[in-house]
């Protein structure tokens, strides 16, 4: 029998309710064996109240870590659902965690718990985006590290290009840098400097780069299909992924007003762009899978957040792009 997904029953704006709906939606409807981890006895009231007593199993957390904590404090809280959840994954009794809570509390949590693959500076969150060239552009990192050395940026891009490759079955994948204009030098400092190591400038990497680089692209080339991969630091990369996602609902809330479009081709589109499509960002670079999913998670995306953990998993991804990180930018 499969490991089972383990999930942050405590996290997110809508958990616990939200959360165990999601976890029993994705053991009915898509075979994925579920652990809830949190509060034992709120979260038997909510299987309750679906009729999924039994069909669960649940592990007892005391504490909660909150929304509002940014990262450092979830240390701190080693009986919280997050600090559980990473170590029954840890410890081989999961094979992947989800949590929709604070995505500092659960990168801190990860990484203290799980540890990261060695070379890794620092791990990054994955999600791909459809372009309109039919395909998609993995966004890397899309709110792990919101202060990152262009150290950790390069190594972005090696976490990003073996995303792409090993999940969306992208050879030899083109990697642009996310930044205020195309031409080389443009960008703050951290931007510079990045393109810089990019560019295999001030770093001792055997042989060639293990991806394309295409250079500095810019904020309209994220849905374009102009690369297969965009780095950026996780602040602005968190930017990015929420202003695409309200963009495109705000496009098509104006395509239906005028008219332009039939309802269901635009809800088709929509799809495309729903976190409860996508389910998650995967954080890369660890030595556990983990997927976080969205603050405003309902039901409907942990239940996909929970199916793109097992799949992640049982794809064996992690070992795999630990495999493929052969070049340390920090030497």
């Amino acid at each position: 029998m499969a490991k089972s997904v383990v999930v942050d029953a405590m996290g997110g704006d809508h958990g616990p309710t939200e959360t165990v709906r999601g976890a029993v939606s994705a053991s009915r409807e898509h075979g994925v064996p579920v652990v809830l981890v949190g509060q034992a006895g709120v979260i038997r009231r909510e299987l309750a109240e679906l009729g999924a007593v039994g069909e669960i199993d649940v592990t007892h957390a005391d504490d909660v870590v909150p929304m509002s904590e940014r990262g450092a404090g979830a240390v701190a809280r080693g009986g919280s659902s997050l600090a559980v959840g990473c170590d029954l994954v840890r410890e081989g009794a999961g094979a992947a965690f989800v949590s929709a809570g604070s995505t500092g509390a659960v990168v801190v949590s990860a990484i203290t718990r799980l540890g990261t693959a060695p070379t890794v500076l620092r791990p990054a969150l994955a999600v791909a985006l459809p372009s309109v060239t039919g395909g998609a552009t993995v966004l890397v990192d899309a709110g792990a590290t919101s202060d990152p050395t262009p150290e950790m940026m390069a190594q972005f891009a090696l976490l990003g290009s073996s995303y792409a490759e090993l999940v969306l079955g992208v050879s030899d994948p083109l990697v642009g840098l996310l930044s205020i204009g195309s031409e080389p030098g443009k960008g703050n400092r951290l931007t510079r400097r990045t393109e810089e190591l990019l560019r295999g400038v001030g770093l001792s990497f055997p042989g060639r780069l293990p991806f394309r680089f295409y250079g500095n692209v810019e904020g309209h080339d994220v849905l374009a299909g102009t690369v297969d991969v965009i780095v950026a630091d996780g602040f602005t990369g968190n930017v990015v992924l929420k202003n695409v996602e309200g963009t495109v609902r705000a496009a098509l809330t104006m395509a239906a007003a005028a008219g332009i479009a039939r309802a269901e081709e635009l809800r088709e589109v929509a799809r495309h762009y729903d976190p409860e499509t996508h389910g998650g960002a995967a954080l890369l670079g660890l030595t556990g899978t983990v997927v976080v999913a969205h603050g405003s998670s309902r039901a409907g995306t942990i239940a996909r957040a929970c199916v793109v953990a097992r799949d992640l998993a049982e794809g064996g991804v992690v070992a795999r792009v630990r495999d493929h990180l052969t070049v340390d930018p920090a030497t």
